[in-house]
């Protein structure tokens, strides 16, 4: 059994302890012997992977949270369903924040990630500089470089404080590593997805003998 989280730039998948990620125009042979459970938010994506491999399943419909939020995206669901209680902050393009309450989601936001800001600046000729991920957070900066990773960081970190305050942060996504240097109760978990997806498999599956 192979899982794959189909996500809007890659699909990145899981099989035996490993993850990668694979672009929807290149996608290697699986084992044709293995089916691939996915989780969707991109259709062309979507249409690529049951091109290049006859045996596959969409688990969206089988992933439950309880919630009141409108339009959460499955991705978003399979990680919250991974964590009882604590806030997940998942660090890609988009910076996507869930705060959990004993296994109740309260809400989340959205706010542009480490990468948007960048393409962001990119538009104003003067501020066209590359982000210094390196930029002391305790001083004011005294060039436009550091002046503008400082604004983006700072925007960012202080937002994530305000809002996890006494709460564990689970960080995952391609910038979730290096933002978790930034707080101590914390850790960071490539896998929040797919455990999300395995709880759901268990629930509807396993758990009644069914095995896909």
């Amino acid at each position: 059994m192979i899982l794959c989280d189909i996500g809007n730039s890659f699909l990145h998948f899981y099989y035996r302890g490993r993850i990668w990620k694979e672009d929807k125009h290149a996608l290697s042979q699986k084992d044709p012997n293995e089916i691939i459970i996915y989780i969707s938010v991109n259709k062309d994506s979507t249409k690529a992977l049951l091109r290049s491999h006859k045996r596959c399943f969409d688990l969206c419909d089988y992933l439950n949270l309880d919630t009141t939020y409108k339009g959460l995206g499955i991705d978003r669901i399979a990680a919250c369903m991974a964590i009882n209680d604590g806030v997940i902050v998942d660090a890609g393009s988009a910076l996507t924040v869930d705060v959990m309450h004993q296994g109740i989601h309260l809400g989340g936001f959205i706010m542009p990630g480490i990468s948007q800001y960048r393409k962001m600046f990119s538009n104003i000729t003067i501020l066209d500089q590359e982000i210094n991920l390196a930029v002391d957070l305790h001083s004011f900066p005294q060039n436009t470089k550091d002046a503008i990773s400082y604004g983006m960081l700072k925007s960012i970190i202080l937002t994530l404080q305000t809002t996890t305050k006494n709460k564990r942060i689970h960080f995952t996504g391609g910038d979730g590593k290096f933002l978790s240097h930034f707080f101590e109760n914390c850790f960071y978990d490539d896998l929040l997805v797919f455990k999300g997806m395995q709880k759901a498999i268990k629930e509807n599956f396993t758990a009644k003998g069914i095995y896909l």
